[in-house]
């Protein structure tokens, strides 16, 4: 069966991304592009590395044109999905790349995004721990999925693990992130101009503000489970969804590379674990699956590992001496960060390969 689909947002880097990904899809046919302000011109002259889709014209984003597909991806930026999503209610399967549908609290959408709080879909990290299974079983026959924020996906993923089997401390998480500008999106910002981030590395969203915040303490609380406590700690572990108990520090920096994510992520090991039970509980987690890949003991990723690849590597060290766990991961940001969640959550979604279209190997140099 061919299925078609709408890409919005088609102009931006997340469209262009997913564009690429399901141009090698054999199974999609992409007959629709839209965008805003850059309707009624060619694809080409915002994509023009998609060959294959230079035929193509954007039009303009309107749920008339969306409707009548079998799938639609949006690729908006975040608040701006929402209006679109209430009307597409007879489109089969639908993946939200934006925000609009990721949180399980309206408290959390109210504090670090405001505006209309729209129901929370699927998430689309399918290799992600929840309770004793995994997103995977969620995103089976779903019809509206979540695709991650990149940042958030990628701490998450490092953190999970340690988290489910209790073996670290999630009261004390505190993670640094090296990104590529291109997470920020493809408007122009002036900060992230070439002449501003070449040479040099410049935080944002520091102390507490970025919104990947709520998002990566959803998915760690999904993970812990409703009847584990807090590592070290004796309190109960809430069923709000709004992370009780997880605590972090997250400060992302942005540095001269197009994309990319290396997130250095540590917390407190929990009283007792021993070495081989915390490196156990990362291998039992990731050790069947294609897409996350736990590195042999002693390595660590770099993000040149994983360009172009879906493909999330990631590196372990216990650290005695400071009582931590530290877990260095590498994405690229546009590819498992975000389209290529978005792809592999719609494979499992309509029960194809889940691989179909997507490469764990990088480009390099």
């Amino acid at each position: 069966m061919t299925y078609t689909v709408a890409v919005s947002g088609a102009s931006g880097y997340a469209g262009g991304e997913i564009l690429r990904l399901l141009a090698a899809h054999p199974d999609i046919e992409i007959r629709t592009v839209t965008a805003h302000s850059n309707a009624g011109q060619s694809l080409s002259d915002h994509q023009p590395h998609l060959r294959s889709l230079a035929h193509l014209t954007l039009q303009d984003t309107t749920p008339e044109i969306l409707a009548g597909h079998d799938i639609v991806f949006l690729a908006l930026p975040h608040g701006q999905s929402g209006q679109y999503t209430d009307a597409l209610g007879d489109v089969p399967l639908v993946i939200d790349a934006g925000a609009d549908h990721r949180l399980t609290s309206q408290d959390a959408w109210d504090a670090f995004y405001g505006g209309h709080f729209h129901e929370p879909w699927t998430y689309g990290v399918p290799e992600l721990l929840v309770g004793d299974g995994k997103q995977r079983d969620r995103l089976r026959g779903a019809t509206r999925i979540a695709a991650p924020g990149c940042n958030a996906s990628t701490v998450s993923l490092s953190l999970a693990p340690g988290v489910a089997a209790g073996v670290i401390d999630p009261s004390d998480i505190v993670t640094v992130l090296a990104v590529g500008p291109s997470g920020a999106g493809k408007s122009l910002k002036p900060h992230l101009l070439g002449s501003e981030i070449l040479g040099s590395a410049n935080p944002y969203a520091v102390g507490g503000t970025h919104r990947h915040i709520p998002e990566i303490r959803q998915a760690l609380e999904a993970a812990r489970g409703p009847s584990k406590g807090s590592g070290t700690h004796t309190d109960s572990a809430s069923t709000t969804g709004k992370g009780d108990g997880i605590r972090i520090s997250f400060t992302p920096i942005i540095v001269p590379m197009a994309r990319g994510i290396l997130a250095t992520s540590s917390a407190p090991i929990a009283d007792g674990a021993t070495d081989a039970e915390i490196r156990d509980a990362w291998q039992s987690a990731y050790g069947d699956e294609t897409f996350v890949q736990l590195l042999p003991e002693g390595r660590f990723p770099r993000t040149a590992d994983v360009l172009g690849a879906n493909t999330a590597l990631m590196g372990l060290a216990v650290d005695r001496a400071a009582g931590r766990v530290t877990v260095v991961t590498a994405v690229d940001n546009l590819v498992k960060g975000t389209a290529g969640a978005a792809v592999q959550s719609m494979n499992i979604a309509l029960g194809l390969p889940e691989d179909r279209a997507l490469t764990v190997n990088g480009v390099a140099p």
